[in-house]
């Protein structure tokens, strides 16, 4: 083979391996999207939301529950807990055709809210998303049910009941964050006695790899950052705020957050540049300053109200937070949406027209390039833009009805988080899972 030729076949073949890696560079396979930070790659969704319903592609039935669908390879994965006669002894899970709905496979499993060693609170369904890598779906239930199933087929691959072998110090509201993929280890929050808050598991096999973390477990997922050449596990657990070498579970490095009243930190951890940012409903939030040389940390600031009602900064329930340039956009615990310093801390505004005011009022929120996509608990899509000089909404549509399982008070919510995928949006209430066309009509 000439030069010539040999430099024609590696452009073809580079063209090849680029179109083959951004096939599906628009799915949502995991909590938060690709990288679990709410990011969207979407390059052609509409400006404007129409007024009233926006019209849906489909719908199908679900059960209840507080997991978020998730989306890879033309297929939407969910889990609930089951309808009619088999409802609140199940969880289930399930896998549907993203272009119609229908049901391509389901795999439902007993499991017990209210065992003898513990009793899970508000048992609508199970709470974290499925994790879909390299062809195997990853799901935890709410009792600690983790299983590694064929994405196609749902047939089992491999399966742990944490709870049981790991002594598991129950978390009051279950088992949360959704399985981490890290090369081939899938890193789980187990909750798990002597030293197994958190453990990793074999991709392929599910062997225990290590265990990691002599603490109470808390609710938040946890994510992979990089510090210098050092990949690092950010956990957040009831107790600190923690790194971890994700090939060993070694403590890289360690900043405490104990709680006040219980552990009630929920929102996913969120960086930008040189900083990482957490924040609890009871216990406020703090700026971590990460060292982008090596795996080292510093707290810039904490910041704690006296009451779940008189705050300080921030106080997140279920809504994640967002780092944009110099502040901080984030939900508090009563629905009111605020804009921080980033440096300091200190309330610039606070808004309280995206979610009418209730205790744990949330907003889901994700970034479509300059604008913010948000989803509210009362089932409505906004088109937003969140600066220094305010909330600016730009269209509002109703997506879903609230339902009361998820909270039997105040006409219901739609707490879970919603996928944006190819141009759709996915979202589930406790009856039903939706699709939602939002690309830009040719």
């Amino acid at each position: 083979m000439s030069y010539y030729q040999l430099q024609q076949s590696l452009i073809v073949l580079t063209i090849a391996l680029i179109a083959s890696c951004s096939a599906h560079a628009d799915d949502f396979p995991q909590w938060r999207g690709v990288n679990r930070d709410g990011i969207l790659s979407e390059n052609n969704l509409v400006d404007e939301l129409p007024e009233g319903q926006l019209p849906r592609k489909w719908s199908v039935p679900v059960g209840s529950g507080y997991s978020g669908p998730t989306v890879a390879n033309g297929k939407v994965y969910l889990t609930d807990r089951g309808i009619g006669e088999s409802d609140n002894k199940v969880e289930r899970i399930l896998c549907f055709d993203a272009e119609n709905g229908k049901q391509v496979w389901e795999h439902t499993y007993e499991v017990n809210y209210n065992n003898a060693e513990y009793n899970i609170g508000y048992k609508a369904g199970p709470r974290a998303a499925v994790t879909i890598h390299e062809g195997k779906a990853l799901s935890v239930g709410a009792a600690g049910d983790l299983k590694c199933l064929d994405a196609a087929t749902g047939e089992i691959i491999w399966e742990h009941q944490l709870a049981s072998e790991y002594k598991v110090k129950m978390p009051i509201w279950g088992i949360t964050a959704a399985p981490l993929v890290h090369k081939d280890l899938v890193i789980q929050i187990a909750a798990g006695s002597a030293g197994a808050c958190v453990v990793a598991f074999d991709l392929q096999t599910g062997k225990e790899k290590w265990r990691a973390i002599d603490e109470l477990a808390g609710y938040s997922a946890p994510i992979m950052i990089r510090q210098g050449q050092q990949d690092v596990a950010v956990c957040w657990t009831g107790e600190s705020v923690t790194g971890l070498n994700p090939e060993t579970g070694q403590t890289l490095w360690r900043l405490p957050m104990e709680s006040r009243n219980m552990p009630i930190g929920v929102a996913t951890p969120v960086t930008s540049g040189k900083y990482l940012f957490v924040s609890s409903f009871y216990d406020g939030s703090m700026l971590i300053e990460l060292n982008l040389e090596k795996p080292e940390v510093k707290q810039v600031w904490r910041r704690i109200g006296t009451s779940e009602k008189n705050t300080d900064s921030l106080h997140c329930m279920i809504s994640t937070p967002l780092i944009k340039g110099q502040h901080i956009y984030g939900v508090d615990s009563y629905g009111e949406l605020r804009c921080l310093d980033l440096n300091t801390g200190d309330r610039i505004w606070e808004n309280t027209t995206a979610v009418p005011r209730a205790r744990w009022a949330t907003i889901h929120t994700m970034r479509d390039g300059d604008r913010e996509i948000m989803l509210n608990d009362q089932g409505e899509l906004i088109f937003a833009k969140l600066t220094p000089e305010g909330y600016e909404e730009y269209s509002r549509t109703k997506l879903l009805a609230p339902t009361l399982r998820q909270l039997p008070r105040r006409n219901g919510v739609t707490w879970a988080h919603p996928a944006i995928a190819n141009g759709v949006i996915f979202a589930r209430s406790d009856s039903e899972l939706v699709a939602a066309s939002l690309t830009k009509s040719k």
